[in-house]
C-alpha cells in the first residue's frame, strides 16, 4: 500500500517552522536541501537561494515534509483548507504536544475529555498550521 505524507509550503520561514516542530516532536531531519546546494539555481536572487527547497522529518512513521516557496510560484496561503491530525500514545503526550503547538498561537477547542472516548483538541500553532491533537482512551 502506498504511504501518505504531508508536504507543507511556506513563504520564507520553513527553517524556522521546521525547528520547532523538531523541538515538539524530536527526532532528525531526513533531508535539509537549499536551492543554492541545486542545479540550476545560481540566477536566484541570493536570498531566494538560502531558503529551503526541501526538509523532511520522520513523526511515528510518516515523513513531514516542507518548502519555503519562492518566484515565479505564488506565495503559499494558510488557511483552514487542511489540518494535521496527530495521535498520541498517552494522556500525557496529548497534553504536551497540544500545550507546545499551540502555544504563541490559537486555541480552537480546548484541549479535553469528549464524547467519543478521547482526550480532543484543536489548535493553530504561530506559523498558521492547523492542528488536531487526540489520544483515544480505548
Amino acid at each position: 500500500m502506498a504511504t501518505l505524507n504531508t508536504y507543507l509550503n511556506f513563504n520564507g520561514n520553513t527553517e524556522e517552522a521546521f525547528n520547532f516542530y523538531k523541538s515538539v516532536f524530536g527526532g532528525e531531519f531526513l533531508v535539509v536541501q537549499r536551492y543554492k546546494d541545486s542545479p540550476g539555481c545560481d540566477g536566484m536572487p541570493v536570498d531566494d537561494q538560502e531558503k529551503l527547497m526541501h526538509i523532511a522529518l520522520p513523526i511515528g512513521g510518516n515523513i513531514l515534509m516542507g518548502t519555503d516557496i519562492t518566484a515565479p510560484m505564488p506565495p503559499a496561503t494558510l488557511g483552514t483548507g487542511i489540518s494535521l491530525s496527530v495521535d498520541a500514545t498517552s494522556e500525557e503526550e496529548a497534553k504536551r504536544l497540544f500545550d507546545t503547538l499551540s502555544a504563541g498561537g490559537t486555541i480552537t477547542m480546548a484541549l479535553e475529555k469528549t464524547f467519543w472516548n478521547a482526550l480532543f483538541g484543536m489548535a493553530t500553532d504561530k506559523f498558521g498550521i492547523q492542528w488536531m491533537v487526540n489520544y483515544d482512551y480505548k
